[in-house]
């Protein structure tokens, strides 16, 4: 914050304003995050994701950090570590107990400081991305993006095949008729302009994430927790800055859609739930793991008209014809087909690491080879990822019920919601950092949990550093990346430590709120 900027007289019943220590606290805060995030963008044009046809190296000066990835690499980790830590700082000012908090104007002057530089800087973290682009294209042509690949489609020589990682080349696309329409019309503006299309979608993503800052901080009032914790928590996450500014994830137009139309359509009114409803749908459209969020919001509207199991049938017969509807509406105004669940199975192709399911399978196989059963780990590991889809249903379905029987107070919607999703990623075949991002934001507009809080702030830091800048192996020279590692670490921690007197204290929650 600048010198001499005000805060904002605080509302009734809310905690007051910052002081003028921690104005100067918060100003530090930013730019210690801006660095940062500076920094990360700077990296990003030598160890970013770059596409094959790169106009970097041709840049006079920048040109110079592609022909040095590992150093290249470690401005960016150096540049993770300080919007990492800035990030915990800005929690400070918005804990529980602490009676005084930063404002909503506040939060949002600190997240657009923040992403201005990652929304500008080629993406990182991943290279999905090039497949949608590849994917819109096919659309765009008047192919089925459903049926073939991009290697398929438009031949291996396309410029914007080329830059779909060859694990994709010949996958149909595995996501919603919503999603490709907008890629079609991103197709049309840029053609086979790769920077100028990376940036359009970077411009969808941004979309997303402004439907989240609109309506995480009224889902929270909704639900009793403090906005702009919320927010911090939430849209200010470093998963959503490197995973869906950077690495331009359609996460963030789905969860953007799937918020907004939920607070949308707990309005009173029909007019605002068809509205809301039909976002939803949307959300769905884009991906389809936001389609549970309509059997929640289904829940809400039957506890809001009476509770009974006649009130449940007819929310869940008007969402239905919503539903059916909108999606009609897409599909024949795209052109699109519904075959994206079917191309859903392509994911199979990935064996993640990061998937509990996959441990499980590679640890039967591993037990079955020591007992002299021979090796089925592909076989162990396809049963555990059944029964991991088949307990993400059961799970979806108790809590739907725990939701509708015990009622809010027990259990909010939003809550399950968020409880839901992270269930399907937890017992889902794969696992990508910006997954998280489902669970994270639902519920923290809606649960005011300690616990929750330390475990999400934990699993949040860690999965968005598990993935590198490069978002791709490096073909026999793994060895960078520790290094990169530990020089971004020798440059940011005596930075951290010179600054940390003038940031934020901790401040104890009171006995009460650790509930």
């Amino acid at each position: 914050m600048r010198a001499g900027e005000k805060t904002p007289p605080a509302a009734p019943g809310s905690s007051a304003g910052l002081d003028g220590a921690e104005l100067r606290q918060l100003d530090w805060v930013r730019r210690l995050g801006t660095l940062g995030a500076l920094l990360m963008a700077v990296g990003a044009a030598g160890a970013g994701a770059a596409p094959v046809f790169n106009p970097v190296p041709r840049v006079p000066l920048i040109g110079l950090l592609p022909r040095v990835p590992t150093v290249s690499m470690a401005i960016v980790y150096t540049g993770m570590f300080l919007v990492i830590s800035s990030w915990l700082w800005l929690g400070r000012l918005t804990a529980s107990g602490r009676p005084r908090v930063i404002s909503r104007s506040q939060m949002d002057r600190t997240l657009v400081m923040w992403m201005i530089p990652l929304a500008i800087a080629p993406p990182m973290f991943s290279r999905d991305v090039y497949s949608y682009l590849a994917q819109s294209k096919i659309a765009f042509l008047g192919l089925d993006p459903y049926e073939v690949g991009p290697a398929q489609a438009l031949g291996v020589d396309d410029p914007l095949t080329r830059g779909v990682p060859n694990v994709w080349r010949d996958t149909p696309a595995p996501y919603g008729p919503f999603f490709l329409t907008l890629g079609k019309l991103v197709s049309w503006i840029a053609g086979d302009h790769v920077v100028t299309s990376v940036l359009l979608h970077r411009v969808i993503a941004l979309a997303g994430i402004a439907m989240m800052l609109w309506a995480v901080p009224r889902l929270a009032r909704r639900c009793g927790v403090r906005p702009v914790t919320a927010l911090w928590l939430g849209p200010a996450n470093p998963l959503v800055l490197f995973h869906l500014v950077s690495g331009v994830h359609n996460e963030a137009l789905m969860v953007g859609l799937m918020l907004a139309g939920l607070e949308i359509a707990l309005r009173p009114g029909t007019r605002w739930l068809l509205i809301g409803a039909t976002l939803m749908t949307c959300a769905a459209a884009v991906k389809v793991s936001a389609a549970p969020a309509l059997g929640f919001l289904g829940v809400a509207l039957a506890l809001r008209w009476g509770g009974t199991f006649k009130d449940l049938f007819r929310a869940a017969g008007l969402l239905i014809a919503v539903f059916a509807g909108v999606l009609a509406v897409i599909v024949l105004g795209s052109g699109l087909s519904l075959g994206w669940e079917d191309s859903l199975v392509a994911l199979e192709k990935i064996q993640s690491w990061k998937s509990p399911m996959t441990w499980l399978g590679g640890l039967g196989g591993s037990l079955g080879v020591l007992l002299g059963f021979g090796d089925h780990t592909a076989s162990v590991t396809e049963a555990w990822r059944v029964a991991g889809g088949i307990g993400a249903v059961a799970v979806l379905g108790w809590l739907l019920w725990t939701c509708f029987r015990r009622g809010e107070r027990f259990l909010h919607p939003i809550t399950g919601l968020g409880i839901a999703l992270g269930m399907m990623v937890v017992l889902g075949p794969i696992v990508h950092p910006w997954y998280l991002v489902w669970a994270v934001v639902p519920l923290a507009a809606s649960t005011n949990s300690v616990r929750f809080r330390v475990v999400a702030v934990v699993l949040s830091i860690a999965m968005s550093v598990v993935d590198t800048p490069p978002g791709a192996n490096y073909g026999g020279r793994e060895f960078v990346v520790p290094w990169a590692i530990l020089a971004g670490l020798a440059v940011a921690g005596p930075l951290l430590l010179a600054v940390r007197k003038r940031m934020p204290g901790r401040v104890r929650a009171p006995r009460s709120a650790a509930q």
